[in-house]
């Protein structure tokens, strides 16, 4: 199997080729930018997997497919909200959520190998997915939240929760007030929930309202520490995999 990585982020191309060969997958090459890959698609033979991510430094891979007629398979890497990884089901395109989860990837490499006899002639339709990227369309979100007191359910309104955090397999929100509440919920469910304007996941612990931050520090490792205004129970730490997306949600 030929794999090929397009990632314009090298320390994140390297995680995913270092997660790739633990499991028992060669990757033959590693692009950076739509221009590079346009000009590696026109003089090379065509790889059987593309791992993908949508923004690129240079713009959305996207424009790849204008230029060159690709007959790749694709597993899309992304930090896309729920709202337009809708189109990569409606498309049958998979995808990994970035920080990339390595049960994940293993699952879609094996979905792909199980596949790959039938996917030689699938058409995919980029113009509707580059659509609902550069056009999403509005949807509602969560406005408040309800926990469980005793024997009484307490509401909680979303834009008095200062993060959302996990421990000990349990979800919390943490509000301005300082106190913490039990929710009966995954973070993972949460993606579906909250407002990306509002609320960021920065690593596997933290879905952060931005309306919290006070003060924003550079960390070891490429990465970022937040400084939240009551919450101080823990380090709050921008993973390195998210600090790109994190900057530019804060724009």
């Amino acid at each position: 199997m030929n794999v090929l990585i397009i990632e314009d982020e090298k320390p994140s191309a390297r995680r995913l080729h270092r997660m790739l060969e633990r499991q028992g997958v060669a990757v033959d090459h590693m692009l950076h930018s739509v221009e590079e890959s346009i000009e590696w698609f026109q003089k090379n033979s065509h790889p059987d997997l593309i791992f993908l991510d949508i923004q690129l430094s240079d713009g959305l891979s996207f424009e790849i497919f204008d230029s060159v007629e690709v007959k790749s398979a694709i597993i899309f890497t992304t930090a896309y909200d729920e709202y337009a990884l809708q189109a990569f089901k409606l498309n049958s395109i998979d995808y990994l959520l970035k920080p990339i989860d390595e049960e994940e990837l293993e699952v879609a490499v094996t979905k792909f190998k199980e596949r790959a006899p039938q996917r030689q002639n699938v058409q995919l339709n980029f113009e509707d997915i580059k659509k609902l990227l550069t056009n999403p369309v509005e949807r509602e979100y969560k406005k408040r939240f309800t926990t469980k007191i005793g024997q009484h359910l307490k509401m909680i309104p979303v834009d008095e929760i200062e993060c959302f955090y996990s421990e000990n397999k349990g979800t919390y929100a943490h509000t301005y007030e300082g106190r913490n509440y039990l929710l009966d919920t995954t973070l993972e469910q949460l993606e579906d929930e909250l407002s990306p304007q509002n609320f960021f996941r920065i690593n596997r612990k933290f879905y952060i309202n931005i309306e919290a931050i006070e003060d924003i520090i550079a960390y070891t490792n490429s990465r970022l520490q937040l400084k939240l205004k009551t919450y101080k129970d823990d380090e709050v730490i921008v993973a390195r995999e998210r600090v790109k997306d994190f900057k530019l949600w804060l724009e």
